[in-house]
């Protein structure tokens, strides 16, 4: 995740990836009609004869590869339900077994930004096989993202000079200058967009999924949700309660966090996470970083202060500023299986004084091709855009505020906590009325017994303490995988996956408190 102030994306290799932003969510009202005309509800699920034309289209299922794809068409904003459209690309990989078919399972692997199209092919090989023989696996990429109706931004140099840059903040002029280039970013995405792009919040996301879940004719959604798309599930849960069907949700987001909470507590899952890795760098014998975790820690602030004095060559276009050294540390965070290629990078400045894979490892982070300079996919500028259509509008950031939380984020992080605190985050992005839920007792109550939240006890992006707090809020059972990294199903071990097909197949709740 990227600093929540400056609202930028941290990406995982592993496509499961998510954000907080600094602004304070807003309410949403469980008083509107479920068709979505106004705020998110959480009441009972409308007739047939009050529902959009957008829940009685036909699905046109064409061969994709392996796979099944089709284009739904869904409101442009739901204010208008039955006004102009955008297009959302699904893909399906079909049941294995006719006889055990369940129904479909929505996927979607965080973010936000992240394709729920790419994730599809790549679940149905980590899957247990209960589950793939029940379900068709479906995956979306959800709107403004991907292959979907998506947010753009304009040309690769103008995003490049946009997310790339190091940005330092030491006075108010500082800060003037990065909301005036965030304005100039914004607008540039927005004649490049159009309205749209302050409509790809996550509650019309949630409203999106239900068209899904209808025009494949399933009565009830079954949903498993990655990072962000925990948010995304729990939302859906909050504003269609009595449509839940079986939900997982896997690295967990508090959505009744603040920004700044969630800020705090991913620097210190940040923070452990780095010092889990430097523990394990040394244990293989003659870490580049040093003997101790200490020394570590202090070589690590010395490359990152020196790559901002002077960036390190690489084979790309760009020298590796301070700020991509960052993003090939983060990135390799997210599993424990990267620790090696963060080890390699760390060699390469030591023997060589350059950056060439930190380089390769930050443009995985941000999906961008370094030889040919271009994005593969649109998860970096949609991420922003989400979240800044999700964050509340607020007073402008002083200097003053942001000294102040960042000798908070040094605290919780003393090797990253000023990156997760430089920026003034959605200040000057195009403005967003959409209605957040930032609560889920509609959740709680109406679809009780029918999710369950895992967590991973040293998750760096989503802290542990988050799915705990989840898993409080939905009155709903935990299921703890002991390990690194971040989310657990498919990544983890037998324990996880008995666990959460276990609970999708045959509606088996996990024990509270079950440890993998």
């Amino acid at each position: 995740m990227r600093s929540p102030l400056r609202a930028v994306a941290l990406a995982a290799a592993s496509l499961l990836v998510l954000t907080a932003c600094i602004p304070d969510k807003t309410q949403v009202s469980p008083t509107d009609e479920a068709t979505g005309t106004g705020g998110a509800t959480a009441s009972a699920a409308p007739e047939a004869s009050d529902l959009p034309a957008v829940y009685f289209q036909d699905v046109d299922w064409s061969a994709c590869g392996e796979l099944e794809c089709a284009t739904l068409q869904v409101p442009l904003t739901w204010d208008e339900p039955d006004g102009e459209t955008v297009s959302l690309e699904i893909n399906r990989h079909p049941a294995r077994s006719d006889a055990e078919r369940l129904g479909s399972l929505l996927i979607n692997p965080g973010g936000p930004g992240g394709s729920g199209l790419d994730m599809t092919e790549y679940l149905a090989t980590i899957a247990g096989d209960d589950l793939l023989d029940a379900y068709d696996i479906v995956g979306f990429d959800p709107r403004g993202v991907g292959e979907s109706s998506p947010v753009q931004c304009g040309p690769d140099g103008v995003i490049d000079d946009y997310y790339m840059s190091d940005v330092v903040i030491e006075s108010q002029d500082d800060v003037d200058a990065e909301v005036a280039r965030t304005e100039e970013f914004g607008a540039g995405c927005l004649e490049e967009t159009g309205d749209f792009l302050t409509e790809v919040d996550t509650v019309s996301a949630a409203r999106d999924m239900d068209v899904i879940r209808t025009v494949l004719g399933d009565d009830e959604l079954y949903y498993l949700g990655f990072s962000y798309g925990t948010q995304l599930g729990a939302t859906y849960a909050e504003v269609f309660p009595d449509n839940v069907g079986r939900m997982v949700l896997d690295g967990a987001l508090d959505v009744e966090m603040d920004g700044q909470e969630l800020t705090l507590g991913q620097a210190g899952g940040f923070e452990n996470a780095y010092r889990n890795y430097l523990s394990w760098c040394i244990d293989q014998g003659d870490c580049p970083l040093g003997d101790t975790v200490d020394e570590g820690l202090a070589e690590t602030t010395a490359l990152l202060n020196q790559a901002l004095d002077e960036p390190l060559r690489t084979l790309g276009t760009y020298p590796l500023n301070r700020n991509l050294l960052l993003y090939g540390i983060i990135v390799t965070l997210y599993s424990e299986d990267s620790w090696p290629y963060l080890t390699q990078g760390f060699r390469e400045i030591e023997t060589t004084g350059t950056g060439a894979i930190m380089y390769q490892l930050a443009n995985l982070y941000f999906d961008r091709d370094a030889a040919s300079d271009t994005y593969l996919t649109n998860s970096t500028w949609a991420f922003t855009a989400v979240n800044c259509a999700d964050s509340a509008e607020e007073d402008p950031v002083t200097y003053a505020e942001i000294e102040e939380f960042t000798a908070e984020a040094e605290e919780a992080s003393p090797t990253f906590g000023w990156w997760f605190a430089s920026g003034t985050g959605c200040e000057g992005w195009p403005a967003s009325d959409a209605e957040i839920v930032d609560s889920l007792e509609a959740a709680a109550a109406g679809a009780a017994g029918r999710i369950v939240v895992v967590g991973t006890t040293n998750d760096p992006a989503t802290p542990y303490a988050w799915a705990e707090a989840m898993a409080t809020q939905l009155d709903a059972p935990l299921v703890t995988y002991d390990g690194e990294g971040h989310t657990a199903y498919g990544r983890s071990n037998q324990c996880v996956i008995d666990s959460v097909d276990g609970f999708l197949v045959d509606g088996e709740l996990p024990d509270s408190g079950t440890r993998c």
